[in-house]
């Protein structure tokens, strides 16, 4: 698999639920087919922003045969791997494999934050069960563990399968530390929606994105032009979605981000619990900022 497979933007995938609660299967690949044309260069289910904590396996693994069936050879379906147990983080590695998933996003494991020795072990050991290249995805915010510059240079080292960082810890420094110690060894990613352009200073070449889900087309054009051109080409619009994409670094931003999917008719806000779609103030707050993103929305 060639590095190109990380440049550019893909998806974090929302997990659209029905009324009944159950994955709405029909409408995830109407949603990623929509992404793709788009644009967007691949799709990342099963993340934070797909409630994959919420997921049981085989509904995971359904939601992967559902995203390689509608997409095909046009994109390839990035799943990520994530799991309270390295056993089951295993097994699932195979399983999206066995479905035609054409790369993986690793991420440590839900709940458990330990030292080095376990993180490596934990990482190790799903690297090592499938042949698909793989994104290690530091997100210390979320998963309280936090891969360093010389940890990932350590795995990228013993790992030839590693390709990519999708480095969230919101430190842009992380970036240089990186390239300092392994240079391009790895195509850098950002998860942050709010640091894509300065990310894309810093030697992003991939990001994998939230507000993508409701807004793909500007995605795009934000990501390119900012990629060509620096801020100073991308600096109306960066600034008008600026406030939509902070959405996406609060700890509501599953529900914040399909209220917005919502809001554009690409989606519904049903979420499942414990999360619950926001209410009173929250969602006037919220609804102002999608509305007046809507109302003043640019001509691309």
């Amino acid at each position: 698999m060639s590095k190109s497979m990380w440049q550019g933007v893909i998806p974090a995938l929302t997990t659209p639920f029905a009324a009944d609660g159950e994955v709405d299967h029909a409408f995830l690949a109407k949603h990623a087919k929509w992404q793709i044309e788009a644009g967007c260069i691949g799709v990342v289910p099963l993340g934070s922003l797909g409630e994959s904590a919420t997921l049981s396996f085989d509904e995971k693994v359904a939601i992967v045969r559902t995203l390689v069936k509608a997409l095909g050879d046009t994109a390839p379906v990035i799943p990520g791997i994530g799991s309270l147990s390295t056993d089951e983080a295993v097994r699932l590695a195979k399983a999206c494999e066995a479905e035609g998933a054409r790369g993986l996003m690793v991420l440590p494991p839900y709940a458990y934050s330990t030292d080095w020795k376990e993180m490596s072990a934990h990482f190790r050991a799903i690297a090592t069960a499938t042949k698909l290249p793989i994104l290690l995805y530091n997100n210390p915010i979320a998963y309280k563990t936090d891969f360093t510059a010389a940890q990932i240079a350590e795995l990228a080292n013993d790992l030839p399968q590693i390709e990519a960082i999708k480095e969230s810890s919101g430190d842009i420094r992380r970036l240089a530390d990186i390239q300092a110690l392994i240079g391009d060894r790895l195509v850098l990613m950002t998860g942050i929606d709010d640091a894509i352009v300065e990310g894309l200073a810093m030697g992003v070449t991939g990001w994998i994105a939230g507000q993508v889900n409701a807004f793909p087309h500007e995605s795009v054009a934000l990501f390119e032009r900012a990629r060509d051109g620096g801020y100073d080409a991308v600096k109306d619009l960066y600034s008008w979605f600026l406030p939509l994409l902070r959405l996406d670094t609060v700890p509501k931003f599953v529900q914040l981000i399909k209220l917005t999917q919502q809001c554009v008719d690409w989606g519904d806000e049903r979420v499942r619990a414990p999360r619950l779609v926001v209410e009173g103030a929250e969602r006037d707050a919220a609804l102002k900022v999608i509305e007046d993103a809507i109302k003043s929305r640019p001509e691309l």
